[in-house]
Parts: structure tokens; C-alpha cells; sequence
């Protein structure tokens, strides 16, 4: 059996209705794992969970805001109650809101620190307590957390969304400290993606003209991809496999750790 053989794992996958999340979701899957999606999105939540169980795989959606305690209860004991266990646990769910630091909103920045920090947090906090032992799940497991290159380089038009995946960073190291420290039998990390052409990515070319930093979106892009060594913009797999590798035994001595997926850009 490889050590990337995810057969007999179950994983609930946030923000997993489509982009990033659902290319997470489809990994796991393929690399054997059952997956339950969760979204506050119920149309295309359920549209991806179906599309995977057309394929054999053991899925299913919960409802999932995930700014909200009890819907984070809810769900996690859904999905331990559909697939008899949860060890896996991705919080992927963000959002991004582009303004020049002279015209933040206060309530943009609150929106993007309660999903991208509050968020992962009560994610951490469920999902510890339903793996850990005598959780509702009890057999350990692994949490990725996703950050973003943004927490790592000042790239103009997005303090607020850098601020908030920084924070995601530190959140997965004192999280990772204490499941060790504690005995839970859960490691967590977290990666850092490059910029992806899904629908925020695409959306953030597009801000970054509407900001006047770029001529059009198109330049912000090439300019992007100037200053990744690889020489390209980043797809869905490189970081879904990404988030499998940390999720399987290959990386069974890995915790703590902020793994850059971003092609060099954030070197």
C-alpha cells in the first residue's frame, strides 16, 4: 500500500462547493479517502458531492458557515455520523476583498477575519475535539489549514486578505504544538497557494486594475507570473496533491509547518 493511499479516511473538506476546495475534495477522493463537502453554498455544494458519487467515491454535503460555532458542531457530527469517522480535516473556506490601505472598510476586513481567521479557528477547535481521543471520531488524524502566498510577500491591494492569512499561519502552529503537546494523535499544517486562475483568482487580476495598480488584469497577471521562478500561474492539482501529500502518512512526521505551493513566488 503507498503511503499516499488514503483508503479507509474521511475527510470534510470546507469550502469545498467549487475552485480550490473542490479540487481539494476530488484529490482526496481519488486518492481513496470518503469526503463530505462543506459550504455555506447548498446548490453547489451538493452538485459536487453528487458529481463525486457518481464516481463511486463515499460522499456527501453539510450546510457549513463557518463563522458559526454551532454550525461547525453540526457539521462535523454530521459527518461523523454519514462516514463513521472523520480524520481528515481541510479548512479551505476564505474569501478575499481587494482595497488600497487608504480606503479600507472596516466591515470588509471584519468579514474577511471572521471566514479567514474565526473560521479556521473554530475549524481547529472541532475538529481536534472530534479526533482526539474520546472525540466522537478518536483515531487522531490531519488538519491543512490554506493560507496563501499573500502571507508571505507585500503584494499590493490586499493588506486586509494578507493579514488574515498570516493569521492563518499562526493559527496552525499553536494548533499543532497543542495537539502534541496533548497527546491528540492530529498533526496540522497548513499550505501557501500561488495565485490560481479559479473565480477569486481571476477576481483579484481584475481588482488589481480596478484599483489602478495595473493597467488591466491581464498585466497584473504577467507580472505575477514574472516574479514566480517557475514561470507560471498556479492549477487547482498542484495544490490539492499538495494537500494529500500532507494529509496522508507520507507526511506522518510533518506538523507545524507552512508549506509553500506558489511555484517560487514567495521565495
Amino acid at each position: 500500500m503507498s503511503v499516499r493511499d488514503l483508503a479507509g479516511r474521511k475527510a470534510l473538506v470546507t469550502g469545498g462547493a467549487k475552485g480550490l476546495g473542490a479540487g481539494m475534495a476530488a484529490a482526496l477522493a481519488d486518492a481513496g479517502a470518503a469526503v463530505v463537502i462543506g459550504d455555506v453554498l447548498e446548490e453547489e455544494g451538493r452538485a459536487t458531492a453528487d458529481s463525486l458519487g457518481k464516481s463511486g467515491v463515499d460522499t456527501g454535503f453539510v450546510t457549513l458557515d463557518v463563522t458559526d460555532d454551532g454550525n461547525w458542531e453540526r457539521a462535523v457530527a454530521a459527518t461523523v455520523e454519514q462516514l463513521g469517522g472523520l480524520d481528515l480535516l481541510v479548512n479551505n473556506a476564505g474569501i478575499e476583498i481587494s482595497s488600497l490601505v487608504v480606503d479600507i472598510d472596516p466591515a470588509d476586513v471584519r468579514r474577511m477575519c471572521d471566514v479567514n481567521i474565526l473560521g479556521v479557528a473554530l475549524g481547529l477547535k472541532h475538529g481536534l475535539r472530534a479526533m482526539r481521543p474520546g472525540g466522537a471520531a478518536g483515531a487522531g488524524g490531519s488538519i491543512v489549514n490554506v493560507s496563501s502566498v499573500a502571507a508571505t510577500i507585500p503584494f499590493p491591494g490586499i493588506a486586509g486578505y494578507s493579514a488574515t492569512k498570516s493569521a492563518v499561519d499562526r493559527l496552525t502552529r499553536v494548533a499543532a504544538q497543542e495537539a502534541g503537546k496533548l497527546g491528540y494523535g492530529v498533526r496540522v499544517n497548513c499550505v501557501y497557494p500561488g495565485l490560481v486562475a479559479t473565480e477569486m483568482g481571476l477576481g483579484l487580476a481584475a481588482d488589481m486594475e480596478r484599483l489602478g495598480l495595473w493597467p488591466s488584469a491581464d498585466a497584473a497577471v504577467a507580472d505575477v507570473i514574472g516574479l514566480t521562478p517557475l514561470g507560471r500561474l498556479g492549477e487547482v492539482a498542484d495544490i490539492a496533491d499538495t494537500v494529500v501529500f500532507l494529509a496522508s502518512d507520507a507526511a506522518r512526521f510533518v506538523t507545524g509547518i507552512g508549506l509553500p505551493v506558489d511555484g517560487g513566488m514567495g521565495m
